[in-house]
């Protein structure tokens, strides 16, 4: 195995390595993350707080460090100023004239001239830290300040101080020690993190006590939907007397329990329509088999019942599919259900899904570019398809369709030229099961009519015959406007 190799997987088997370990950690930081949002909302405010003070505790100790250092450089100054009296530049040489109070001024104090040192303080060495840092801001010949480490690592502040002559010129370096001031930082920041650490307490406290009255009536809400949800109260929790956001929130509750009520309306719908349709066939099948099995039959009378059943049976599975499906497409799409829906486009998509005779024309009318109805698109088309269905079925030449708004409703009329509906049997036009002419060589179960009648009464429309319309046929369809 080459070197190259056994680098690579070397490299593979570390950055599973350390993957694994970053899985880990972030497994235990969820565990340990608080479960509540009163919880959250609290580390996330520490955690803010915190970022915060310690940007504030930075920016004010580095202020303070300055501001300190700055103090000593002026004092250093005013120590260089009065050193400098008693320094003569105004002859060829530079001369250090006697004072009362040389003692004091000479101690921690270097006088050069030039660069040549003429005095430095007795408790320093020649090559002592301290000396060879006096002797470079000497050299520099201009006013400037450096801080060394010396005496068990104590720092020590020096600035040079030059003093201009007609023939010569001098430097001033004075030091002083920071260990006072540096106390007086460390003392600082000391006080700041305990302030900081007081204020982390408070402000975390304070967080929970804040969020948790803030969230009170949202727990309140929370018992409230608990105990209608148990007992089906038709009470709304409102937006008076809440706050912005829990307005919002019963809104949307509310608005979640009319949906609610809205799909169990439809279920109790669906339960009831499909009792009701399935109640013709079924009972049709009941009597032809107590007919059967009333006493014996011939080969022909058992087919004929056997027909009658099929034919019977035919008509529940048409029934369940339809209610079924129309059920299934609103779960499906929530959203539409109820909704509005453009009447055109449908009408449209209708016609040309039709099986339309070569010799039959469609056309559709409609009183506006854009006519909305109340209904889910799935419904309004499971009400439009079978008058449609049956116009182009006896139409002679022409279906007609024309749509148009109305107070508070949208009218569709599906009108063809067909024979029309005998006047006997308009009375029964629109009961299941019931056909006016069952050898008349189209197929159907008589239930079309009846189940877009009823489904346009589930949403508040209706499905009516105009028995005054001739020639043909005219259907009316009324829905609520969207």
């Amino acid at each position: 195995m080459s070197r190259a190799v056994r680098a690579v997987r070397a490299f593979r088997v570390r950055r599973a390595f350390r993957v694994r370990r970053a899985f880990r950690a972030f497994r235990v930081f969820r565990r340990l993350a608080p479960r509540t949002l009163r919880g959250r909302l609290s580390l996330v405010a520490l955690t803010i707080a915190t970022l915060l003070m310690t940007i504030l505790t930075v920016v004010f100790n580095v202020a303070m460090d300055r501001h300190l250092r700055h103090q000593a450089d002026d004092e250093l100054r005013n120590r260089a100023a009065a050193v400098a009296t008693t320094i003569d530049t105004s002859g060829s040489r530079v001369r250090v004239l006697e004072t009362v109070n040389d003692r004091l001024l000479d101690a921690n104090v270097w006088t050069y001239a030039g660069t040549r040192p003429l005095e430095q303080p007795p408790s320093v060495t020649a090559d002592s830290p301290l000396t060879r840092a006096a002797d470079r801001l000497a050299a520099q010949r201009k006013h400037a300040c450096t801080t060394v480490h010396a005496h068990g690592d104590r720092p020590v502040r020096l600035c040079s101080h030059p003093i201009a002559g007609r023939h010569a010129t001098a430097t001033v370096v004075t030091a002083l020690d920071m260990t006072p001031y540096r106390s007086s930082a460390d003392t600082l920041l000391l006080g700041s993190l305990i302030l900081d650490a007081v204020m982390l307490g408070c402000t975390y406290v304070l967080t929970r006590l804040t969020v948790g009255r803030a969230l009170r009536p949202v727990r309140t809400m929370t018992d409230q939907a608990t105990q209608r949800s148990a007992v089906g109260s038709d009470e709304r929790f409102g937006a008076e007397d809440q706050p912005a956001e829990l307005a919002r929130l019963g809104a949307s509750l509310d608005e979640l329990l009319d949906r609610i009520r809205t799909v169990l309306r439809h279920e109790q719908q669906l339960t009831g329509e499909l009792s009701h349709e399935l109640r013709t066939p079924l009972t049709r099948i009941i009597m032809e088999l107590d007919w059967w099995r009333a006493r014996p039959r011939t080969d022909a009378e058992t087919r004929a019942a056997q027909e009658v059943i099929a034919e019977a049976a035919q008509s529940m599975r048409t029934i369940c599919d339809t209610l079924l499906n129309d059920a299934r497409e609103n779960a499906l799409n929530p959203s539409t259900a109820p909704g509005t829906t453009d009447v055109v486009p449908i009408l449209d998509s209708l016609l040309q899904q039709v099986d339309t005779p070569d010799h039959v024309k469609t056309a559709v009318n409609a009183g506006a570019p854009v006519l909305e109805a109340g209904v889910a698109p799935a419904l309004l088309e499971r009400i439009l398809s079978p008058l449609l269905a049956n116009a182009v079925r006896y139409a002679d030449s022409r279906v007609t369709v024309s749509a148009r708004r109305i107070p508070g409703a949208v009218r569709i009329d599906v009108v063809d030229d067909g024979p029309g509906v005998p006047e006997a049997f308009v009375g029964e036009l629109f009961q299941p099961g019931r056909r006016a002419d069952s050898g008349d060589g189209h197929d159907g179960a008589g239930l079309g009519l009846p189940l877009a009648r009823r489904l346009a009464r589930a949403v508040g429309g209706e499905v009516s015959y105009d028995p005054g319309h001739a020639p043909g046929a005219r259907f009316t369809v009324s829905l609520p406007a969207g």
